[in-house]
């Protein structure tokens, strides 16, 4: 029906470890939030939810949504062509696509919005990041059949604009537009707000959570003309915001911006130029520059990690967000998430959700004015 949006929620994993698996815990909290959310919007046709966990189903089921699953065979799930096929199946027009955690803080409003903007147009493409977005809304449905459909999500925005033609649009910059539940960098970030939804507040309440860094940076934020360093796939959005909201001097270092959705990573191909000064001065002195320069410390350190080419698993990467520098197995990543923690300063680590929506997060916490 082309007055119609439908909304589709991807949220699934095979959480292998105790952090993935209160990580996962808090996402589908998070997704349920933002399904009571949705049923306050107008013009929302089905709410379909692809999920392989069965009480998130139930919980989902019983709130009106419709559990989708995919009918292709045996093999590793593929995430365009279960998209693709549920479009083409179900004859969608107007498709709103959010992954499972994203959103933590976005309101009905941003929400209506994003519905609004799809029905204005008949051909368009819209985002939440340029390179690597979690959250898109396109029309018709009929392009996923123009494009060879993408394994994940994050490059679907990026499939579409390039593969039909189509202008792609960005969502307005926002917290509630960028902020997403990826990591545990993420997770302490949403355990200090007092903007959660009633359900992830119930679950991050049975949930101990060492905040102490978390508060010391925000300290700093509040502070007046103090030095604060962004490390990794900084971009220009959150750079002006801090410099409109905040009284902070920024050292930047941005760099391997889209490094996921252009495959730079998985080709092995990412280069970073604070990755070359880290391997000439070990972590410790590393650090210990760190806190000549500045009061505190965001680093993205996917970009570390792919440059000097380590390949932790998801729970070594989670558990060094969280600084648990003693239960990791690999010596270079718990040396350095030793000495980030040892730190003077205070040092949080995570992805690039840290050093975007995270960031954005925070400054909407502690600024006094925000756009």
């Amino acid at each position: 029906m082309k007055h119609i949006v439908n909304i589709i929620i991807f949220e699934g994993g095979t959480p292998a470890s105790e952090i993935e698996r209160t990580l996962a815990g808090v996402r589908q909290a998070v997704l349920l939030d933002n399904i009571s959310k949705m049923q306050h919007l107008g013009n929302v046709g089905t709410i379909y939810l692809f999920t392989n966990f069965p009480w998130l189903a139930e919980e989902a089921q019983a709130m009106g949504v419709r559990i989708w699953q995919s009918e292709e065979g045996g093999g590793a799930f593929h995430f365009g062509r279960a998209l693709r096929d549920l479009i083409n199946k179900e004859n969608l027009e107007n498709i709103f696509y959010i992954g499972g955690a994203s959103l933590p803080f976005v309101t009905v409003q941003e929400l209506q919005e994003i519905c609004d903007l799809l029905l204005q147009n008949e051909e368009i493409v819209y985002s939440n990041n340029a390179q690597s977005a979690d959250v898109v809304a396109f029309t018709p449905g009929g392009l996923i059949n123009r494009i060879d459909p993408p394994k994940m999500d994050n490059i679907l925005a990026v499939s579409l604009r390039d593969g039909t033609g189509v202008a792609h649009r960005l969502f307005k910059n926002s917290t509630g537009l960028l902020f997403d539940l990826d990591t545990p960098a993420d997770l302490l970030v949403l355990a200090g707000s007092p903007f959660v939804g009633p359900r992830t507040h119930q679950r991050l309440k049975t949930l101990r959570l060492d905040l102490s860094r978390l508060d010391r940076a925000k300290a700093v934020l509040r502070g007046d003309y103090e030095e604060i360093l962004l490390l990794g796939r900084v971009g220009a959005p959150l750079v002006a915001l801090i410099n409109h909201n905040l009284k902070a001097r920024l050292r930047i270092f941005s760099e391997e911006r889209g490094m996921k959705a252009l495959g730079r990573e998985e080709r092995g191909e990412v280069v970073s130029l604070m990755g070359f000064f880290f391997e000439e001065v070990g972590p410790r002195r590393f650090v210990g520059y760190l806190e000549k320069v500045a009061h505190c410390a965001f680093l993205d350190t996917r970009v570390l990690m792919a440059h000097l080419k380590l390949h932790p698993s998801t729970e070594e990467r989670f558990l060094s967000d969280l600084g648990a520098w003693e239960e990791l197995q690999d010596p270079a990543l718990r040396e350095f998430t030793r000495a980030a923690v040892e730190s003077s300063i205070p040092i949080l680590c995570g992805g690039h959700s840290l050093v975007l929506g995270g960031l954005w997060a925070l400054v909407n916490e502690v600024g006094p004015t925000l756009p």
